[in-house]
């Protein structure tokens, strides 16, 4: 039939074609490495500031980019090809149903559902093979710019919040739900006072502006203040940890760190609080200092906050209005400001620069719990939420938010860097993700087999002044990280 011997010569002609595709194909990879030789020669005797390595990194990126776009083409040209095979099938199987049943509108309808399918097959083999190019050129740079420096291990139980003292010598502080807090040597990762005072879990800490005095929230319903003294070993020289050439991978429980490992029970040991702040009838999520730091403030599950005379511990305001627990709270570094997140999807601002008006605004834009909101330099709050999006806010227009950042999974307590606007975002999923205060994202804090968290991510937080470790994380895996970001470098690749 002359239907059969078309459908033949098509069948031949489209076979010759792949047999000679795939010879090219065959020719291509065998000059790759002659080709990508060439320009590998004529760079290395080029002059360039660059280091050997640097260069020697970017020749094989770029060398990657390449045969990855060329895999695109190739693939294109078989797609399209399979194309026109189909057409031209579906055309002749139009011309041998007996008295034309199918009409030209019929044909047109199946023709073009079957090439909308390939070519959506064509955009999904696209979108996948650039975002693994994508993938793997910023898996390298936040090697390069995000090293791993330090880890920090002694508790027994998930850490909730890290600080980073204000003052000389400055140490750094975890709270965590083995009822303790622990104060630490940044330098060389021991640990130098514990505060064993609270019944409950500690689920925040802070330091004084000015002062060697720590402030911490508890589940048992209470905020303490608390004296240390600190003496600073030497440091020590450690094993550079910080480049890893695995991939990442998932890691397993019994990956978490022991336990036992450099327990804290050597260290000193302070039982007493100064000063303990009872007024509430929850859990004490969340406590932080007024500026001055004459003053405390604490957010609770029983849906206020309080705020305290730290020196007599008298409750001198509470800040209702809240629908749902609190989940957090913040000051302003250099105003009466307070900031209060909760369950009720929303944050409130509350304002006591006029001693006689405590004004209170409210902000309304995020659909689940705030579990974070944060002040940074001049009238800018950032809030975090398990809605996956973090938004920056305006104080003079609380209408809608100037940035919105969309990611994939809750955040939890956020940190930004005052000095150049840098967003950290911890996550559920144990990523820490970099971000301006437009919303671009910057960088990914390298996790793999061997670094990073292996649970939850709970908190965060920035020491803009400390020469090693910039950024601290800590975890629901029971250990604190020191991270050395490079802000410079991070900033130029924006």
């Amino acid at each position: 039939m002359p239907t059969e011997s078309g459908s033949c010569s098509t069948a031949r002609q489209a076979k010759q074609k792949r047999k000679s595709h795939s010879l090219s194909i065959r020719r291509t990879n065998s000059s790759e490495q002659e080709r990508t030789g060439l320009p590998r020669d004529m760079l290395e005797g080029q002059d360039s500031k660059l280091p050997s390595s640097v260069r020697s990194t970017l020749l094989e990126l770029f060398g990657q980019i390449e045969r990855e776009f060329e895999n695109l083409y190739i693939e294109n040209l078989e797609l399209r090809r399979e194309i026109e095979t189909l057409n031209e099938r579906l055309t002749a199987e139009g011309q041998a149903i007996d008295g034309a049943e199918l009409s030209k509108g019929q044909l047109k309808t199946k023709a073009s559902h079957s090439t909308s399918q390939l070519s959506q097959k064509l955009k999904t083999t696209y979108k996948a093979s650039t975002s693994k190019i994508v993938s793997s050129f910023k898996t390298t740079t936040s090697r390069a710019v995000c090293q791993l420096v330090k880890e920090y291990i002694g508790h027994r139980d998930g850490i909730w919040d890290v600080s980073v003292a204000r003052t000389q010598p400055v140490v750094l502080g975890t709270a965590s739900a083995d009822h303790t807090a622990l104060l630490w040597s940044i330098e060389t990762g021991r640990s130098l006072t514990k505060y064993s005072g609270h019944v409950g879990s500690v689920n925040s800490i802070k330091f004084h502006p000015s002062e060697q005095l720590a402030l911490t929230a508890s589940g048992d319903q209470t905020a303490h203040v608390w004296r240390y003294a600190v003496q600073l070993p030497t440091p020590q020289p450690t094993a550079d940890t910080s480049l890893c050439g695995e991939d990442e991978v998932e890691c397993s429980d019994k990956d978490e760190p022991d336990a036992d490992v450099d327990a804290p029970s050597d260290c000193p040991t302070v039982r007493v609080p100064l000063t303990a702040l009872k007024s509430h009838q929850g859990v004490v999520i969340a406590a932080d200092w007024l500026v001055g730091g004459k003053q405390a403030v604490t957010a609770s599950w029983d849906r206020t906050a309080n705020l305290y005379d730290v020196e007599t511990a008298e409750l001198v305001h509470s800040l209702t209005g809240h629908d749902q627990e609190l989940t957090h709270c913040c000051t302003h570094p250099t105003q009466r400001l307070v900031v209060t997140s909760s369950r009720d999807t929303t944050f409130r601002l509350w304002d006591f620069r006029d001693p006689s008006i405590h004004s209170v605004n409210v902000f309304q834009g995020h659909t689940d719990t705030v579990t974070s909101a944060v002040f940074t330099v001049g009238d800018n709050v950032v809030s975090g939420s398990d809605d996956r999006t973090v938004k920056v806010w305006d104080l003079k227009n609380m209408r809608s938010p100037i940035a919105t950042i969309r990611t994939d999974s809750a955040i939890n307590r956020i940190n930004v860097c005052v000095g150049q606007k840098i967003i950290a975002l911890p996550h559920d999923n144990r990523q820490v993700r970099l971000f301006d205060m437009a919303g671009v994202r910057l960088a990914r804090l390298p996790r793999s087999s061997r670094q990073g968290h292996r649970r939850m991510v709970c908190g965060s937080a920035w020491s803009e002044d400390h020469p090693v470790c910039n950024l601290f994380t800590c975890g629901f895996d029971r250990q604190a990280i020191g991270w050395n970001i490079n802000i410079p470098a991070l900033l130029q690749e924006k």
